[in-house]
């Protein structure tokens, strides 16, 4: 599912809103309820570029860039997720690399990244 918002949706109409940091202002993503445990959905930012949002199974929210970056393919959004060593982590769905949630750090690749976002829930 890919979730499009615009920077002047209202927040009161959402119920309890995740916001991501953007362009030194907060930018609405989605209802919280709209995040289930587990699985990721995909949003567009204004900009096109695409971040992949999830929800782990307690409940904490995350954002990373939804590009993997081995393929090119906007994809980890329906990734797999997981946790290595206490950290949680989506699974690439085409060639299964990890990715760090907390900080967007491949887990099978010291040299890759992809950007990890900073949320708040309102």
């Amino acid at each position: 599912m890919t979730v499009t918002t615009t920077a002047q949706a209202p927040t009161t109409d959402l119920g309890t809103a995740v916001q991501l940091a953007y362009e030194g202002g907060w930018f609405t993503i989605c209802e919280r309820s709209w995040l289930v445990p587990g699985r990721g959905v995909a949003a567009l930012l204004p900009d096109g570029r695409q971040v992949a949002v999830f929800a782990d199974r307690a409940g904490r929210a995350y954002a990373i860039d939804n590009r993997d970056p081995f393929t090119g393919a906007y994809v980890l959004s329906r990734g797999l997720l997981g946790s290595a060593d206490g950290r949680p982590f989506v699974a690439s769905p085409l060639l299964k690399q990890r990715f760090d949630l907390a900080t967007g750090a491949c887990l099978d690749d010291d040299e890759v990244t992809v950007e990890a976002f900073t949320l708040r829930e309102l």
